[in-house]
């Protein structure tokens, strides 16, 4: 999941050395802590929380396949 996660991530910003993805699984849960570029922040969370929110909806049914719930945070 974590390396999926990463695609959606890298394909969205500039500078892609500066992505870092924290994963801390749990028995039922996920959560990924994602850190970006300071002048990528915009880029991933978009108008409104949008691209950040479907980020997280995608994820979602990711981890629902694997009976987990997953949790997707942005770390500026």
């Amino acid at each position: 999941m974590e390396e999926f996660l990463k695609v959606i991530i890298s394909n969205l910003v500039d500078n892609k050395e500066a992505i870092e993805i924290n994963t801390i699984d749990n028995e039922k849960s996920v959560t990924f802590e994602v850190k970006v570029a300071q002048e990528d922040m915009g880029k991933v969370i978009g108008k409104q929380g949008r691209i950040a929110q479907s980020i997280r909806n995608v994820m979602k049914a990711v981890a629902n396949k694997e009976h987990k719930k997953a949790t997707v945070e942005f770390i500026g």
